[in-house]
């Protein structure tokens, strides 16, 4: 996971996101991610995110034309090049 370094915070904002970090029960980094997720539009949590992105997977329709290939006689073809 990248690291993200932030230099030369205000002490009062450093102080507010300790604070309601507390009071979630989050550390600091943790609240500072929520905030960034807020602040970007991202408030559903990632595993929210994700699910949803399987569930529009699943269901997209996928045609006959492409249910009838035979992917083990492609995969067999593929080796004997």
């Amino acid at each position: 996971m990248p690291l993200l370094q932030v230099r030369e915070c205000p002490e009062d904002i450093y102080k507010k996101i300790a604070i309601t970090a507390k009071r979630q029960n989050r550390t600091i980094a943790q609240q500072v991610i929520v905030l960034l997720e807020r602040s970007l539009g991202q408030e559903e949590p990632s595993i929210e995110r994700r699910k949803s992105l399987l569930n529009k997977i699943e269901s997209r329709l996928i045609p006959d034309k492409v249910k009838a290939v035979d992917t083990v006689a492609l995969i067999r073809e593929d080796r004997d090049r």
